[in-house]
């Protein structure tokens, strides 16, 4: 039985850091493009960083260029996305993806930026 479990979120006031895991379990995890999508209170589900199973290749939303970073540790079947200079439009509910030919969804950590 695949899972995928996320961790980290929090209340952070703007301009803070905050670093997301999210371990899998149940498949073979290298394998896998691994992703972060984000989903806000009355807004569409969005993509927000991904990275292919090699771990050398990484795309991220516009809006987080230059303070998200996404990575991944095959050993620990774990994926990452460290998050710096939030905001409060970062507000909304963090899922990863592992995707290939099936794509499996965690539940998601809620991450709140307010002061």
């Amino acid at each position: 039985q695949v899972q995928l479990v996320e961790s980290g979120g929090g209340l952070v006031q703007p301009g803070g850091s905050l670093r997301l895991a999210c371990a899998a379990s149940g498949l073979t995890f290298s394998s896998y493009a691994m992703s972060w999508y984000r989903q806000a209170p009355g807004k569409e589900r969005e993509l927000v960083a991904s990275i292919i199973s090699a771990g050398r290749t990484t795309t991220y939303k516009e809006s987080v260029k230059g303070r998200f970073t996404i990575s991944r540790d095959n050993a620990k079947n774990t994926v990452y996305l460290q998050m710096s200079g939030l905001k409060p439009e970062d507000t909304a509910v963090y899922y990863c993806k592992a995707a290939r030919e099936v794509s499996y969804w965690g539940k998601g950590t809620l991450v709140t930026v307010s002061s």
